[in-house]
């Protein structure tokens, strides 16, 4: 009988898969750097295939790796849920947890007050910054959980919500009838702004883009204040703005599609609560904001 794979070197396979360092990945499993160079030497030699491609301080996963990066995720992912199904105590701990700021200001107090009133010994710390830098935190080792904006990145995340994105200008504004058409949007990294810009090119529209932000909420207030017309998922509407599209020749935008993303460790226990907590509250999102159609 083949004896089964060793978890402890699949969760040391997948940190350094995650944050692509052998020195970070030992830090975060708690190990020395070269026990970790050995748990792979012996995973290499056990499934007769190289894994990982060092390049220098570079380390990338290859083609027989991005095999077993899958699997082994889902294998960490029901030893968590085994050992959770046998656990009679209660959970308690802290979780550094991501979320897009497009999603912060109106949905994130509701979520998280819900789920402190429900796992009030889970302490949750949030950051609030754009999908990009979420990503880039996530392989820094700075967050347990994040959401994101699917489409920034495909790899491994979990989509459990699609959004609609909409046009959006200040009701009874000017700058709708702005020549050319003034744009506020995210900067170049945002998956939105590149979709927004690659229709309204196809359109032939003369616009301009006259205010960038990283940050959602400066975007709804340029929107408000009138300075410029917008694009923002569903989730993301305020009351105040005039949902706007082909009737001013506006091209339709790809749906936003919003994943989840975890640390090879977030599986089980607390990070499983938080997940499906936002998960299940996400996804079960009415359209948040009536905004004003078009007259």
């Amino acid at each position: 009988m083949t004896a089964p794979l060793d978890l402890d070197q699949l969760q040391s396979f997948c940190a350094i898969a995650d944050c692509g360092s052998f020195t970070e990945a030992a830090r975060r499993v708690n190990k020395t750097q070269s026990a970790v160079s050995m748990q792979i030497k012996r995973l290499e030699e056990r499934l007769g295939h190289t894994l990982l491609a060092r390049d220098g301080r570079s380390v990338t996963l290859t083609h027989h790796g991005e095999l077993l990066y899958e699997r082994a995720r889902k294998m960490l992912r029901t030893n968590a849920e085994i050992l959770d199904h046998f656990n009679d105590g209660d959970l308690a701990g802290s979780i550094r947890f991501g979320v897009p700021d497009d999603y912060a200001v109106r949905l994130l107090p509701v979520i998280l007050s819900s789920f402190q009133r429900t796992h009030p010994k889970i302490a949750v710390d949030v950051a609030c910054m754009a999908s990009e830098q979420l990503l880039e935190g996530m392989k820094a080792g700075r967050y347990d959980l994040i959401v994101f904006t699917q489409g920034t990145d495909h790899n491994f995340g979990e989509l459990f919500r699609t959004e609609k994105m909409f046009w959006v200008s200040s009701h009874g504004g000017r700058a709708l009838a702005s020549e050319p058409l003034a744009i506020a949007c995210g900067p170049n990294c945002c998956i939105w702004r590149k979709d927004a810009m690659e229709q309204l090119e196809r359109t032939g529209l003369d616009y301009r883009v006259a205010y960038t932000s990283s940050n959602a909420t400066a975007i709804s207030s340029a929107v408000l204040s009138d300075l410029a017309v917008g694009f923002l998922p569903e989730s993301a509407l305020q009351p105040g703005m005039r949902v706007i599209g082909e009737e001013y020749g506006l091209p339709r935008l790809a749906d936003a599609q919003i994943a989840l993303m975890r640390a090879s460790h977030a599986y089980g226990g607390i990070y499983d609560a938080l997940a499906n907590h936002i998960v299940q509250s996400m996804g079960n999102l009415e359209q948040p904001v009536q905004a004003e159609a078009a007259e």
